[in-house]
């Protein structure tokens, strides 16, 4: 198999790499190091753990039926796929204007405090959808691998640089269990990590576009796309602890309170990368981070308006890949104007709203990897796509604890 061959294999592993080193990492991740320490780093690690059959089970799909999640539901019943959308139809909206506003945030930086944030922010939705109306997936393909090879690299560093200041001794520090606004940002810090459980679905899709894009007669078997995916999110773990160690070298021991605003929390974050690296270096890694923060908007828009299309065309009795680029548009654009409406009506603390945005996320989460189990396991799949036994319960493991984790997030609200 050829590199170029290769590398259009991981594209769907990559984009889901790029779209969550975001706000679950660059901001969710350092804020855990720099409240608790090293404390969460196993909380980060088990959330990567247990969500991972619900996004497997979407790339086994669509490898073995060549169709998405959204075409298995419908075949558990319009049930299922109605409860899909009701529940991420609300959130779209809101996890596009935390994106738009954390990348913001990040642009005050580099750039200078050029416009307000909610106005910057909209901008760059615009922006984001613009490239995708005319790029479409080949472009976030490419942008997506050569902008997360660069942070990836910069990170890396930055977390070995760290690594001595490091209070060690937090690791095993289980305070937090006691103190319920730890045990509630326990729940934000899971619903994006390392990304909302409902993009197994936009997962499933992208592994079919990838599909449609490689040579003839080279479809990858079922062992090289669980590969394709796997090492891609070991990767994406890795990196969740790796902004976890940076939160917890630099801003822990210093008693840094993560600030609530958009650019006084990227000021934060770019005095990791100078604080390690010195200020040339620094700004280099700062414009990476903007890069993937810019690369997670563009996948998250790309993510939900591809999938709502996709579910027009279900609901209407076609194939999930036969929507049509008018379709696709036309979700970018509604879903784009309710985000900018909720960036002037919503947006007076970051941290807070991404919050809120991350708990609803995994609030659901358990709803979804349950649908995905029912998909697997009860729709039409050769057999030796399904999962085994071990990875049954691995995801019936993961419903458990998460569901358990969401009845306690409404216990303690």
């Amino acid at each position: 198999m050829s590199s170029s061959v290769l590398r259009r294999l991981a594209g769907p592993g990559l984009i889901f790499t790029g779209a969550a080193i975001g706000t679950s990492h660059l901001v969710q991740s350092t804020r855990a190091g720099a409240m608790f320490g090293a404390a969460l780093i196993g909380v980060i690690v088990l959330a990567n753990f247990l969500k991972y059959p619900a996004y497997r089970f979407g790339i086994d799909f669509a490898h073995a039926r060549g169709r998405s999640l959204l075409t298995g539901y419908r075949e558990l019943g319009l049930w299922a796929l109605v409860l899909f959308l009701v529940a991420v139809a609300p959130l779209v909206p809101i996890i596009w204007a935390a994106l738009g506003a954390a990348t913001a945030g990040i642009v005050t930086v580099v750039i200078g405090p050029i416009l307000p944030v909610p106005m910057l922010a909209s901008l760059i939705l615009l922006a984001a959808t613009a490239l995708l109306l005319i790029g479409g997936y080949r472009l976030l393909d490419r942008v997506n691998a050569i902008l997360l090879a660069f942070l990836v690299v910069s990170t890396l560093i930055t977390t070995i640089m760290v690594l001595p200041r490091v209070e060690w001794g937090t690791l095993v520090d289980f305070s937090w269990t006691r103190e319920v606004a730890a045990l509630l940002f326990i729940v934000a810090l899971a619903g994006f990590m390392p990304n909302p459980t409902d993009v197994s679905v936009p997962l499933s899709l992208w592994k079919i576009e990838a599909d449609h894009s490689l040579p003839e007669g080279s479809k990858p078997t079922l062992a090289e796309t669980r590969k394709s995916f796997f090492w891609p999110y070991v990767m994406t773990a890795f990196m969740a602890v790796c902004f976890c160690i940076m939160g917890a070298g630099v801003m822990h021991p210093q008693g840094i309170a993560p600030l609530a605003d958009a650019p006084g929390f990227a000021g934060q974050l770019v005095g990791l990368y100078r604080e390690a690296l010195g200020p040339g270096a620094a700004f280099l890694a700062a414009i990476a981070a903007l890069s993937v923060m810019l690369t997670t908007v563009i996948a998250g828009i790309d993510a939900y308006a591809r999938t709502f299309a996709a579910s027009l065309a279900v609901l209407g009795g076609r194939e999930d890949i036969s929507y049509t680029k008018g379709e696709y548009t036309s979700f970018c654009l509604f879903f784009v104007a309710v985000a900018i409406l909720a960036l002037f009506t919503l947006l007076s603390d970051l941290t807070g709203f991404l919050d809120f945005v991350t708990s609803a996320s995994f609030v659901i989460a358990p709803g979804v990897a349950l649908l995905n189990h029912l998909v697997v396991t009860r729709c039409e799949m050769p057999e030796e796509a399904r999962p085994t036994r071990v990875a049954r319960l691995h995801n019936a493991t993961a419903i458990v604890v998460m569901g358990a984790l969401a009845v306690m997030y409404f216990v303690l609200i």
